[in-house]
């Protein structure tokens, strides 16, 4: 069963910002994109229960996530607290927020060695090399036992790197790179409506994970901060007075974003893109101008 109402309405003014954008000097984006759009008729942050209306486009691909998968590990870590497998402490909470707000992987790396109880190294032999990612499997467990029916077919295993894997990290991603992180836009909009609607875990819980995803709009504050994560994503397309809570995701063949927004007078939304291409990646009006578009509808 969907997570949401499907809407016509809205299902076909999506493909027609799509193919508008497309037209705009984009070939090949229909096919380079994916778009998960939901609409609420009050704030998810009340703990609201009813049901948002919304569609998608290629929602159900799975894509390379980029940063994005941090989303994942942020709410896994959370219900690793919830559930006491592992323990709260100053070192992990400034993980978690810099692994959130500013992105950065070495805090994912020491986030994902903490949830999985794995460690990076030289490459292993076969038998440890098994024995080692039975347990980096262990937040793809905990997402299939939910039972989301969006969940097949997605991978969140993999630390998030600026160079590259190697060693044993490297052998994990398979010769084909068969084993890299991917995600579809419609279990990433799970995902975030979960933490912004508590589904999942405690208020508590769900409060600090929305703090670390509050974006602020203030253009001085992003003036001073080049890597805002609202500039060149969803964020960039707001009007002033708006709201946002998001994860982005950017290198050189994706630019990606996941946001819940409220803006004044129209409903609260959930907007989740994935772009791929290096076209797309250096594509800073993209995103922006897509949420624009959304909005006005």
């Amino acid at each position: 069963m969907a997570f949401y109402c499907p809407d016509g309405e809205m299902e076909q003014a999506l493909a027609a910002a799509i193919r508008s954008l497309e037209q705009d000097g984009r070939p090949g984006l229909s096919e380079q994109l994916s778009v998960t759009w939901i609409c609420y008729g009050q704030s998810l942050r009340n703990g609201s229960a009813e049901e948002g209306k919304g569609t998608h486009w290629r929602g159900e691909e799975a894509r390379y996530p980029a940063s994005v998968v941090k989303l994942l590990y942020l709410l896994a870590a959370e219900a690793w607290l919830q559930r006491e497998l592992i323990e709260d402490s100053p070192e992990l909470r400034r993980a978690l927020a810099d692994m959130i707000r500013d992105s950065s992987n070495d805090a994912t790396g020491f986030v994902v060695d903490l949830l999985t109880g794995t460690c990076s190294g030289p490459e292993l032999p076969a038998g440890p090399l098994e024995q080692w990612s039975q347990q980096r499997q262990l937040i793809n467990r905990w997402f299939d036992e939910l039972g989301w029916p969006e969940w097949p077919g997605n991978n969140a295993c993999q630390k998030t790197w600026g160079d590259g894997p190697y060693g044993r990290e490297r052998q994990s991603y398979g010769p084909q790179l068969e084993n890299r992180n991917r995600l579809s836009s419609n279990l990433t909009a799970r995902v975030l409506q979960a933490v912004m609607a508590q589904e999942l875990l405690s208020p508590a819980a769900c409060g600090r994970m929305q703090e670390l995803l509050a974006r602020s709009l203030d253009q001085g504050e992003r003036a001073a901060d080049p890597e805002n994560q609202v500039d060149g994503f969803l964020g960039g397309g707001l009007p002033e007075g708006a709201r946002l809570w998001s994860k982005a995701g950017w290198m050189s063949q994706a630019r990606h974003d996941a946001a819940y927004i409220e803006v004044e007078g129209k409903a609260s939304a959930l907007v989740v893109v994935l772009s791929e291409g290096p076209e797309r990646a250096q594509d800073e009006r993209l995103l922006p101008e897509l949420c624009r578009r959304l909005l006005e509808l």
